[in-house]
């Protein structure tokens, strides 16, 4: 009986991993396109897919800005198919890095935003997030963080579009340099500087959490960063 059920749970596991991927491959890329527009307009899944099979293409990128078409074992690299969280423990010199473009609506050659996967560690358990640069590759045009047990009302308040509105229109750069945009200790609800942000009352931990992702992850895609700015807007279609 046991090897029977045992045969019985393989199958079925085995019968549900399309849709288990399917789910993923969804949620992947509504937070890419939650980092870039609102869309809640969108009623169905197949609208999300759509939408993004339109307006986005993707690279993958090592820590020296060049393209990487191919895994160690010599498999394609997709950029969307990269495991944000197991990538996470590569060694950061080695590491693969997803890159997805926003492309102009009316002119596919264009790219208007650039999105950036990151992953680090908050109070409790994992954190993550997507950031998405404005054509000028230093203004955030907007973040879609993630959380898996952060404290509810407290900092678990990173997934909601008041903290997140917070890092729209900041700069990753001063002068030339990396200087990244940093959540402040506490909540003072005063207006703050470009590179940084209002805190969280209560959360301060799970602040400092964000901030060493987002310099972490920043760091390593700065050298793509540049190569990109100083190719004077070349387009998407180039990779």
């Amino acid at each position: 009986m046991t090897i029977i059920l045992g045969g019985a749970l393989s199958l079925a596991s085995v019968g549900l991993k399309p849709a288990q991927t399917k789910q993923i491959e969804l949620d992947t890329k509504k937070k890419i396109l939650g980092a870039v527009m609102d869309i809640s307009n969108l009623e169905t899944g197949e609208e999300v897919l759509a939408l993004y099979d339109k307006r986005f293409k993707s690279v993958v990128v090592d820590i020296n800005g060049n393209p990487v078409e191919k895994d160690a074992k010599g498999n394609p690299l997709v950029a969307e198919k990269i495991d944000i969280q197991k990538n996470h423990k590569v060694d950061k010199e080695v590491k693969n890095y997803p890159v997805f473009m926003f492309l102009d609506e009316n002119d596919s050659s264009k790219v208007i935003a650039y999105v950036f996967p990151m992953f680090g560690s908050g109070l409790w358990d994992w954190i993550s997030g997507y950031m998405a640069l404005d054509g000028d590759l230093n203004t955030i045009k907007g973040v879609a963080f993630d959380h898996k047990s952060e404290t509810p009302g407290l900092g678990a308040r990173i997934t909601t579009p008041e903290i997140q509105g917070r890092y729209v229109g900041k700069e990753i750069f001063e002068n030339g340099d990396l200087v990244s945009v940093t959540m402040v200790k506490g909540e003072s609800g005063k207006p703050q500087d470009a590179h940084h942000v209002d805190g969280m009352s209560g959360a301060t931990l799970t602040g400092k959490g964000v901030n060493a992702m987002l310099e972490n992850y920043l760091s390593s895609y700065t050298a793509f960063i540049k190569k990109q700015k100083s190719a004077s807007g070349q387009s998407a279609m180039a990779f």
